[in-house]
């Protein structure tokens, strides 16, 4: 098999020691991309390019890449850049000799479905853990749904929207009594309190993202017909407004790639490149839990082949646990005016292995629009000492692009009639709802003649025992709800809940 050819970072400003054999130039080795990136810098400083010129090489040899688009202008990396004179001063500046305007092979995404193809998960998916982080919800509320999850696996009620989360919320209120005994106290204001952090989420257009058909893994992880990794670009410019929204959909879907893929250890390139853009919104207010499932998920993930790579302005936005696992570095300017940036500065120094001939604290803060510091793992997967880098400028173009070259990539998308008609099955709510009618037509219906034909006699006492009555639940009715209880705990038996409690093993 051919040597995979790497990833262009950039070219070192001064050919150090270190790297005689490549000219100078700074290169990311396919084979240890898996071992997870950090891109950090203030704004301005240049992180999109270089996530859009990380993209494009792993694109090029044939690696899926999955991003968000904050800003807006990461989708230029589906139509050529055009030439200047300044692009063509830093091409030659850095010798970029196979340097061709053009764009990658793209998808388009959107939570909203308005600007890409809907993105949807079912909320039996996404579990009680991510979902409560989406609410908003505190450890007593989290507590009731962690209850409303286990009440409908364990009855084989299938949630796929929020309308079925509402319906079993209903169901835990009329209920409440017997399923806080079996299952733990569930209190009418934390029902209350969840039923009214649904409706913010709804009212904020979150209600676009929970249904079917889902989001299937092998989608985010397709080339094209020229063997090029397609990249998936997430519209996030609305979504980040919603910061609990935005960074528990990509949790989840880390999750999700951590639980589905097949261990396959060390390849010659990623299975897929995660890109994880404001990356500080994932860990603030997070509880010290999430955060340990987090770190278990991006130390594992390695080995199923997927490389996650953070972006944030500071690297210390990262936790410690984290970022001493972010073998390849790639750090912008950092401007020192306040005691956090100070910090920040000396966070970034330190975790990059030294270079004698260069005082990287000195250098953070002098780096102009486009230069980094860069340490990339080299073979054995030893990280080489830090250069001052002019990071190389993508074929793409630099910035939006307009709403006829979006609509023209959909258009050519393979899979948009997957995904663009919403599909509404049978689930919890009309479940429920047909047992509610069902229950309200027998209690309607014309009381049955006593055995004996006389009110009140032996007869009628039979009756109530199997019967039962207003205030006493009969034979038959128990009968029913153990045997309701046996199916549905079989069906529980059957639903393992992964990591960060969405589904593990497949849709139900």
């Amino acid at each position: 098999m051919p040597t995979l050819p790497p990833v262009l970072v950039g070219k070192a400003v001064t050919t150090p020691q270190s790297l005689p054999e490549t000219d100078g130039k700074v290169f990311l080795l396919p084979r240890l991309g898996n071992r997870h990136g950090l891109v950090a810098g203030a704004t301005g400083t240049g992180k999109t390019v270089t996530l859009m010129t990380l993209a494009e090489g792993f694109s090029r040899i044939g690696v899926p890449v999955f991003l968000a688009d904050v800003k807006g202008d990461v989708a230029g990396l589906a139509v050529p850049g055009s030439m200047n004179d300044k692009l063509q001063a830093r091409i030659d500046e850095i010798g970029v000799d196979d340097y061709t305007s053009e764009g990658s092979p793209t998808l388009f995404w959107d939570l909203f479905g308005k600007l890409g193809h809907p993105v949807r998960a079912t909320v039996t998916e996404i579990g009680p853990t991510l979902l409560s982080r989406m609410l908003e919800l505190n450890d007593t509320q989290s507590g009731v749904m962690d209850i409303l999850f286990k009440v409908a696996d364990d009855r084989g009620l299938l949630l796929l929207d929020l309308p079925d989360l509402r319906a079993m919320l209903n169901l835990l209120a009329a209920e409440r009594k017997t399923i806080s005994t079996e299952y733990g106290l569930v209190s009418s204001p934390s029902i209350g309190a969840i039923q009214r952090a649904l409706l913010r989420l709804q009212s904020d257009g979150g209600d676009h993202f929970f249904g079917e058909p889902a989001l299937e893994l092998s989608d985010i992880m397709r080339t094209n017909i020229d063997g090029r990794g397609m990249i998936s670009i997430l519209a996030s410019d609305s979504l980040i407004l919603k910061p609990r929204l935005y960074s528990s959909f990509l949790l989840w879907l880390l999750s999700q790639l951590f639980e589905q893929l097949p261990e396959v250890g060390d390849l010659d390139k990623p299975k897929l490149v995660f890109v994880f853009d404001e990356a500080h919104l994932l860990f603030n207010d997070a509880p010290p839990a999430l955060r340990q499932r987090v770190e278990q998920v991006v130390r594992l993930i390695r080995s199923k082949g997927v490389g996650v790579y953070f972006c944030s302005q500071f690297p210390d936005d990262v936790p410690d646990n984290i970022l001493g696992q972010l073998g390849n570095r790639v750090q912008h300017a950092l401007r020192a005016f306040t005691p956090r940036d100070q910090k920040a500065v000396r966070t970034a120094a330190e975790t990059f292995v030294a270079n004698p001939e260069l005082d990287v604290a000195k250098a953070i803060g002098g780096l102009g629009t486009g230069e980094a510091l860069v340490s990339t793992l080299q073979d054995k997967g030893v990280p080489m000492p830090v250069e001052r880098t002019l990071v190389a400028p993508p074929r793409c173009r630099m910035g939006s692009i307009t709403d006829a070259e979006r609509d023209q990539v959909r258009a050519g998308s393979p899979i948009g009639a997957k995904y663009d008609k919403r599909i509404d099955r049978e689930s919890a709510m009309e479940l429920l709802a047909r047992k509610a009618d069902a229950a309200a037509s027998e209690a309607n219906a014309p009381d049955a003649k006593p055995i004996t034909g006389e009110a009140g006699g032996f007869g009628q006492s039979i009756r109530d025992i199997v019967f039962g009555t207003k205030r006493r639940q009969g034979m038959v009715e128990t009968m029913a709800k153990q045997s309701a209880r046996t199916v549905g705990n079989q069906v529980g038996r059957q639903i393992l809940r992964g990591v960060m409690g969405g589904l593990f093993g497949g849709k139900k």
